[in-house]
């Protein structure tokens, strides 16, 4: 009678194991597209148009802030495939609770690194889209809507990528706990 109720009993944590498995390699992929869309999306962003005479272009790539966005982007996407491949393998050999601890760091780290990316952006975005009076900069995106558009669509899909590492870390963390004193 004992043997059948420890059965029944460690059913429920393998089929739980297996769902938890199966978020975190969703959220990884989900969040390594979002990141890839975002990054190449602003890369490939440019757009030259003829004000007053003269030939303008606007680029990701006279920015700051925009190459850092960028490269954050590329930066976590990078790492969210090596983490994927981390999670698998680590999958497979047994859950470790310092192994989750070093996911959370993981994963907190590349959130931190998108929000940041996604802040500078904003920022910029913002200041080309309605301009700053104070300061004398002039809104350019009535000029050049073709390349804000495309930045807004970026920063939205690194947005997406925030929100899929934000609920990475809440996993981890929350795996985490269990770790010995």
């Amino acid at each position: 009678m004992d043997g059948i109720e420890t059965k029944v009993m460690q059913n429920p944590s393998l089929k739980t194991r297996r769902y938890f498995m199966a978020a975190q390699i969703c959220l990884r992929l989900l969040a390594t597209a979002s990141s890839l869309a975002a990054a190449w999306i602003m890369i490939t962003s440019k757009q030259s148009v003829v004000v007053y005479g003269i030939n303008i272009d606007a680029r990701y790539s006279y920015s700051s802030a925009f190459k850092f966005f960028a490269f954050a982007n590329l930066i976590a996407c990078a790492f969210s495939v090596l983490s994927l491949f981390l999670v698998v393998f680590l999958g497979r050999r047994g859950s470790n609770a310092n192994n989750y601890f070093k996911m959370f760091l993981h994963d907190l780290v590349m959130m931190t690194l998108i929000m940041a990316g996604c802040a500078a952006a904003t920022a910029i975005g913002y200041v080309g889209r309605y301009g700053n009076s104070h300061t004398g900069w002039v809104a350019i995106c009535d000029h050049f809507a073709k390349f804000c558009d495309r930045v807004t669509i970026s920063v939205i899909f690194a947005f997406f990528s925030f929100l899929f590492y934000l609920f990475l870390t809440i996993i981890s963390a929350s795996e985490s706990r269990q770790i010995p004193a």
